[in-house]
């Protein structure tokens, strides 16, 4: 699997607990996509990579540190109760080593909050930190496993880790099965990002405890369909195989966005419209050959309709793996 190693120049500092005759493990580098589930009917099972990224630059040093930039600075800048440090550190301990101080630089472009995967990046991040500087010999399932316990979502860990589109499940506590695989044709995306954020646990209270089998048969017909319309390369099986009888008419409610901008469904080069994770963005799947700045204006202009703003971001499945094979 791909992935940018490209470790930073050697600063001379003697990190944490090592003796000198053990080797300094080497500067780290790591390029996390966020990513989509849930894909309308594919609840809980599909999530497809963006082309948004954390980026991560690692070393070992005499004591943690954080230099951020990028999209929430000052959220990813913060030593205490830092998401990445905290499971860095977890993972180590529960495996009896001692977690070697690390000084980190973050780049990040994915909103965090919001139904993009900010959180299933950063568990990667710190499971692949941990496995390297640990020398941990963990398999990239045993990787997705344990960020999917973590974040009980194997779809979301599953495309951030391996990129493309994945559909995933959990095998055991630890593992996660995974098929991966890269849509046909070109997909164009464009991501509406509220400002308001909402978290997971909000959006499945609204969920019911019991669904009826046509509400079940029909989510798992349009699954069926949303795979082969990627597959294919078949635009015209999208718009239709998104409808979704499982969370998002529960979580519309939360998510304004998405009955707003539903509306727009095949119309103005606009494929189809999905809820993008638990929301409260909205990922909207385009022509490929749209006109981006007809769409965002549609768009723009549907939303001052409704009384909602949005941040329109275009961007892209990604395509390559981000998954390490440095261990």
């Amino acid at each position: 699997m791909e992935h940018q190693l490209k470790p930073f120049r050697a600063t001379g500092e003697t990190p944490y607990n090592m003796s000198k005759k053990a080797p300094t493990p080497a500067a780290l580098h790591l390029t996390l996509p966020a990513t989509s589930a849930n894909l309308g009917p594919a609840f809980d099972a599909a999530a497809l990579a963006m082309r948004l990224f954390l980026k991560i630059g690692a070393r070992p040093a005499k004591e943690f540190s954080i230099e951020a930039s990028g999209r929430d600075a000052e959220i990813c800048g913060r030593l205490e109760n830092h998401l990445i440090l905290t499971t860095y550190r977890e993972i180590l301990r529960a495996e009896g080593k001692n977690p070697l101080p690390l000084a980190l630089r973050l780049d990040n472009q994915i909103p965090i909050g919001k139904g993009c995967g900010s959180s299933a990046a950063a568990r990667l991040a710190a499971i692949a930190l941990a496995v390297h500087f640990g020398k941990l010999r963990w398999s990239d399932s045993r990787i997705i496993g344990e960020a999917s316990r973590r974040e009980h979502h194997p779809d979301n860990a599953a495309a951030c880790w391996m990129g493309g589109l994945a559909v995933a499940r959990m095998l055991s506590e630890t593992e996660a099965q995974v098929a991966r695989f890269l849509p046909k044709g070109n997909w164009p995306l464009l991501l509406a990002v509220p400002e308001q954020t909402l978290f997971t646990e909000e959006a499945r209270r609204v969920l019911p405890a019991q669904y009826s089998r046509a509400d079940a048969v029909t989510n798992i017909q349009n699954s069926m369909l949303l795979l082969a319309a990627l597959v294919q390369g078949n635009p015209k099986l999208l718009g239709s195989a998104l409808a979704d009888r499982i969370h998002q008419p529960y979580r519309a409610v939360l998510c304004p966005l998405l009955p707003a901008l539903e509306k727009l469904a095949g119309v103005s080069g606009i494929l189809g419209v999905a809820l993008s994770g638990a929301g409260p963005s909205v990922l909207i799947f385009l022509e490929a050959k749209a006109s981006l700045t007809r769409v965002q204006a549609r768009v723009a202009e549907r939303l001052r309709t409704a009384g909602l703003t949005a941040e329109l971001i275009p961007t892209a499945i990604c395509a390559y793996s981000n998954a390490t094979k440095h261990r």
